[in-house]
């Protein structure tokens, strides 16, 4: 992001696979369009040899909005769009190979923010393999949000509140934190009341006096320092403040390729007890 006056979010994308994480998932994805009246599209890929989904199979839109009490039971598909400004579109596609039809979709249609569910200690959905999350990830440059089935998330599939009120951030010099930074403070955008954004650097030097945060209303900054292994002790401070997501930067060129490499981020990903937005850096 880095500009103030740089959309936050738009449009959102989720990729789905109708299994119970991906339901996880696309709670997240609606709860975020229904905050910021952004463009929703889900979208499935399948074997051409599988018969065709049907509109029905997909993510319940309607009924799950009806269920968070945002539209009266009985509402029409309509209503979704008129009344809480979210438009949704559902997209079936015909095709054997998961990545290359979805970034043919995507260059096509361009999203603010990518939500895809991953397995916990598996990592990225298993239909997601690490050759198909390779050419989204360079290709894409997507900010990506993964809602692990292990981890506690911030909006309950169940009734839609969004419990977004702590967001760790761990920096580096490299990749620059700046993009993340701005993004991860947008996030009070979505929120009632105060978001606390903790800094943390792991290591024994000055590096945090370098870093400039963003001005934000109702975001409280906090710079904490940390010693040990990076990878479990950014997992254990964010076990420790209860954090609700955990926003970490990716490598520009990249996008979220580095995710799949053996990264911090991606052995973050595994372990951590939270949600983990991926924000590739400024180039």
């Amino acid at each position: 992001m880095g500009k103030e006056n740089a959309p936050f979010v738009n449009s959102v994308f989720h990729l789905t696979d109708f299994c119970d994480a991906s339901e996880r998932a696309f709670a997240h994805a609606l709860a975020i369009a229904l905050h910021r009246r952004a463009c929703l599209t889900i979208l499935h890929v399948k074997d051409r040899n599988l018969t065709s989904i049907e509109w029905a199979q997909f993510p319940a839109v309607r009924k799950t909005l009806e269920r968070w009490n945002v539209l009266p039971e009985g509402s029409s598909r309509e209503a979704v769009h008129e009344e809480v400004g979210v438009q949704v579109k559902k997209v079936d596609l015909l095709y054997h190979k998961v990545a290359k039809a979805t970034l043919g979709y995507l260059e096509n249609h361009p999203h603010d923010l990518f939500v895809l569910a991953t397995h916990g200690h598996k990592g990225i959905s298993h239909w997601v393999k690490p050759s198909i999350a390779e050419q989204l990830a360079t290709k894409t440059k997507t900010k990506t949000l993964f809602v692990s089935e292990n981890a506690r998330p911030f909006i309950s599939l169940e009734t839609g509140e969004i419990t977004l009120r702590k967001i760790v951030v761990p920096v580096d010099r490299d990749p620059d934190a700046a993009a993340v930074l701005e993004y991860a403070s947008r996030a009070v955008e979505t929120v009632e009341g105060n978001l606390e954004i903790d800094v943390l650097y792991v290591g024994d030097d000055d590096y945090l006096k370098e870093i400039d945060l963003p001005s934000k209303e109702r975001v409280v900054w906090q710079k904490v320092q940390r010693s040990g292994k990076i990878v479990e002790t950014i997992v254990r401070y964010a076990e420790e403040v209860s954090a609700d997501m955990i926003a970490m930067a990716t490598r520009g060129q990249d996008g979220i390729l580095d995710i799949i490499r053996g990264s911090v981020t991606e052995q973050v990903l595994h372990e951590a007890p939270c949600p983990i937005l991926a924000v590739p850096a400024l180039s």
